[in-house]
This record gives structure tokens, sequence and C-alpha cells, in this order.
């Protein structure tokens, strides 16, 4: 008995010097993964920094195509070098900004896009899905632009950043796709919504200016 007692009392001894190494190996490698995604982060965001005096300086429509492509070729190695860093999504609207402007709109959505999966979040995933509508109402498909305006507008609240405009969007992209009752219903719930904007009077315009619908002629 002795002897048992003595075997199962060094096996525990074991197993619990087991489950408190593999324990410190597990916290150890938490700990060294937490502590790379920082630094990878803190790299992301100086490289997008350092990029900044180059996107400045290609943004606005009197860029040359020169500084357009510097500043591209910038946040594509941010992109590139710190993909995991929460400067990518920021990087990735930068690029789809760049792009849309100089007329590359597929690759814009695609960056925008590339935005969105990256995680971008609050008024940046705003912008990054109106800029998805974006492009594909300067493809004139205009069908795919009530899509990707709709999931911009969507959960957004009345007071929150883009509200406005981002409804604006979606009620002329169903105007353009032959929805004239469906952007009348968008340009009133914005009046109902912003009673007080002070663009009240231009969206009264819009509606003055759409199409009759057998729904309004009654």
């Amino acid at each position: 008995m002795g002897d048992l007692a003595s075997f199962l009392s060094s096996r525990t001894a074991r197993l619990t010097l087991q489950i408190v190494g593999v324990a410190a190996v597990v916290a150890a490698l938490v700990g060294g993964g937490w502590l790379w995604l920082r630094t990878e982060d803190n790299r992301g965001q100086a490289a997008i920094a350092a990029a900044t005096e180059v996107v400045q300086q290609a943004d606005g429509p009197t860029a040359t195509p020169e500084a357009r492509a510097r500043a591209i070729a910038a946040l594509q190695l941010v992109l590139t070098q710190h993909g995991r860093s929460s400067a990518a999504a920021q990087a990735a609207y930068e690029l789809g900004n760049l792009q849309y402007q100089g007329g590359d709109y597929a690759a814009a959505r695609g960056a925008y896009e590339l935005a969105l999966a990256k995680g971008a979040s609050g008024s940046l995933k705003t912008l990054s899905a109106s800029g998805v509508g974006y492009t594909w109402e300067a493809q004139k498909d205009y069908a795919h632009a009530v899509t990707a305006y709709d999931a911009a507008a969507r959960g957004l609240k009345p007071k929150q950043f883009y509200y406005e405009e981002t409804l604006l969007d979606l009620a002329r992209a169903q105007g353009l796709v032959g929805k004239p009752g469906e952007a009348r219903a968008t340009y009133e719930r914005l009046l109902k919504d912003l009673p007080d904007s002070r663009r009240a009077p231009d969206i009264r315009a819009r509606i003055a200016a759409l199409p009759a619908t057998p729904a309004s002629t009654k």
C-alpha cells in the first residue's frame, strides 16, 4: 500500500507540474501574441503616417497622375507590409479615394470593400460603404449603387455622421434606376427625420422633380 500511495503521489505531482507547465506555455504564447499584434499595430500606424504627406500631395482634382501613382504605391505597400494592423482599413479607404479620383472605379471599389473587410468601423465604415456605391454610380450601374447605398444607410440613426448624405445618395440612385416611388419615400423619410435640415428646400425640390407615380397622382 505504501508503494502504491507513493506511486500515486508522485504521478499526481508530475501531472500537476505538467499542467502548470502547459499553462505557463499558453500564457507565454498569449502574451507574446498580444505583444506582437500591438507592435505590428504601432508599425502600421507609423507606416500610414509616413505615407500621409505623399497621399496629401495626390489628393484633389489638381493632382498629377504621377503624384497619384506614388501615393497609390505607398498605400499598397502599407497594406502589403501591415495588413493586420488597425491602420489597414484607413489605408484601404485612402487607396480607394485615390483610385476613384483617377477613374479606376473597379479598383476603387475593391479598396473600399477591403477597408470594410479589414474592420473599418464608425465613420470610416460608413464612408467606405458609401464609396462602394459611388463607384457603381460612376459606372452607371444604378441597381448596384442602390444596393450599396442601402447597405451603407442600414443601422444609421438620424443624428449620426453622414446619415443625411447617405440617404440622399440612396434616393438619387433610386431615381436613376427608375424607382421614383422609392426615391420619394427616401426623401420624405429624410424630411421627417431631419425637419430642421438646411437642405430641406433642396430635398423638396428633388421630390417635385420626380416623375409622378400612380400612387402619387391619386
